[in-house]
């Protein structure tokens, strides 16, 4: 044993065995043993507030398409990033959350900055919680960690360290492991399955965020267009599995129990792949299913299986399934192609003042470049991205998976670095609330010292427009705190270090687009619009 090797030497070199060299976090005091003499190959990333660490070490992993590091301050600290770690949850993104504990000496007394029941804090949105018995532990405690949020379904976990730990001596650790992040359906029943689908008369097919995060969107196409069959969005989509400009595409599938049932009516048989049975929301009661409609459910997460209020469940991958179906299923020509989704884009003969979303979405869709991924928490106009921005690519849609909102900002932050970590270059759009970017709006001051060339499109309509129109649903009129007046947004903007203008026009947006698209660093535009009713 050299005098130099500690704990804190053994585990920064099994970080390096597994590839995690990139940290996203806001230090503390008891995370400064941990992060002392930070090594020169590794990435430090700082983020001003524990919410925003989470949602971009979120949106890298997704985008890099293995496990962020993130490291937050004790109870405080972690107590700010449960908001953004229940979307890691629900999006099974793979994160290794770890946060400093007291010295050991100290904590039988309940010291200043102790995480009182540590592993209980995370609870339930982590797969895995733990604080090493012993400081030798910790290493493993690492790859354990590794295995835990890689191992399907994948999801954040959690490490509680106390900071004397780092530093007492230890030799090595060898025992760096693999694990398989794919699991195959059984063929068996998924043959039972595939029979169904090819003596369906009018199948649905449902494609849900798993799809695209297991690399089965091309393959999600061919089975469609084989079966000429109607495809969905899955309610709340938090990725796109399908290019929403294709003809067999009929738009989102709803919110409701309600709306989802009467959108199935005209179908005998449902096959949902990689979602939930649904995400339910508002409460609208209804039929599970249409009378004479049937349905089977592929997910690569037992506990979204268990928990289906209908339907006939298969375990396995989705790309996986998608591809053995693609060889099980008849062709399905003799079917009559369905209507594609309407796209009526109205505009108004005059531009209003302020603009309505619709008209912000006509001029963004003359200058959105093809490749640009797209960020979304403006939640009232999730409908009129569709309709004038539908996601046409791969990996180039990303949306929380919870149903808070502060994900969206720092989110946008976290793909540009992915990008850049895996040499991708790509504009990267943040469509943001009034109301969402004020949650987060400290993430900016990370893109800009970055220069990431993120462009954030803020929707400025004074209110929280979707609580609005949840409220007219639920019939509770009266709620106060549901306007936002007196936000001067590109002055704080400009305050983190990011360019920022106010807009007016159509003609404006489309010009400090452009600029900001062939700008060097992040650019925040806010556009004055009208409220919008959230179609739900």
């Amino acid at each position: 044993m050299t005098e130099q090797s500690t704990v804190r030497s053994v585990t920064y070199d099994l970080l390096r065995a597994l590839k995690l060299t990139t940290v996203f976090g806001n230090p503390g005091s008891t995370e400064q043993t941990f992060l002392q003499d930070f090594p020169e190959d590794f990435t430090y990333v700082l983020a001003l507030q524990e919410a925003s660490v989470v949602a971009m070490a979120d949106t890298f992993a997704q985008v890099t398409n293995r496990p962020a590091l993130v490291n937050v301050h004790s109870s405080a600290g972690l107590g700010n990033a449960v908001g953004n770690l229940v979307a890691a949850y629900h999006g099974n993104t793979p994160l290794i959350i770890t946060s400093g504990q007291q010295h050991r000496d100290l904590l039988i007394g309940e010291p200043y900055l102790g995480n009182r029941e540590a592993i209980t804090l995370p609870k339930p949105w982590v797969k895995w919680s733990y604080e090493p018995a012993r400081a030798e532990d910790v290493p493993e405690a690492f790859m354990r960690a590794y295995a835990e949020a890689m191992q399907p379904p994948a999801g954040p976990v959690y490490l509680s360290i106390p900071m004397g730990d780092w530093k007492e001596p230890l030799s090595d650790f060898t025992r760096v492991r693999t694990v398989s992040d794919r699991v195959a359906p059984s063929t068996e029943r998924l043959r039972a399955f595939a029979d169904r689908i090819s003596a369906s008369s009018r199948p649905a097919l449902v494609f849900g965020p798993e799809v695209d995060r297991a690399g089965g969107w091309d393959a999600a196409v061919s089975l469609a267009e084989k079966l000429r069959a109607s495809v969905y969005g899955a309610p709340l989509l938090d990725r796109a599995s399908f290019p929403e400009d294709h003809p067999l595409f009929r738009g989102p599938l709803g919110m409701s129990v309600k709306t989802i049932s009467d959108r199935l009516t005209e179908h005998d048989l449902v096959v949902v792949i990689g979602a939930e049975v649904f995400r339910y929301y508002p409460y609208v009661p209804g039929d599970y299913l249409p009378d004479g409609t049937e349905l089977l459910q592929i997910t690569g997460n037992p506990a979204v299986a268990a928990a289906a209020r209908v339907g006939d469940s298969l375990l396995g991958d989705p790309a996986i399934a998608i591809e053995l179906l693609l060889d099980m299923v008849t062709e399905g020509s003799t079917r009559t192609a369905p209507e594609p989704m309407a796209r009526p884009r109205e505009l108004p003969q005059e531009p209003n003042s302020p603009l309505t979303p619709p008209e912000v979405y006509a001029t963004l869709s003359e200058v959105r470049p093809p490749d640009a991924v797209i960020v979304n928490e403006s939640t009232s106009t999730m409908a009129q991205q569709i309709e004038w921005l539908p996601t046409t690519r791969t990996g180039s849609f990303f949306a929380t998976a919870s149903g808070g909102i502060g994900w969206g900002t720092p989110a946008a932050v976290g793909v540009a670095l992915g990008d850049r970590d895996r040499g991708v270059q790509r504009p990267v759009v943040g469509l943001i609330g009034d109301g969402s970017f004020q949650y987060s709006v400290q993430a900016i001051w990370t893109a800009a010292q970055h220069n990431l060339p993120i462009v954030y499109v803020v929707m400025r309509n004074q209110e929280y427009s979707i609580l609005k129109s949840f409220a007219v649903l639920e019939e509770t009129p009266g709620v106060p705190g549901l306007d936002l007046p007196g936000l001067d947004i590109a002055s704080v903007a400009h305050g983190f270090g990011c360019r920022a203008v106010n807009v007016e026009t159509a003609q404006d947006l489309e010009r400090e687009f452009k600029a900001a698209l062939a700008a060097d660093t992040t650019t925040v535009i806010v556009v004055p619009t009208q409220p919008q009713k959230a179609m739900l």
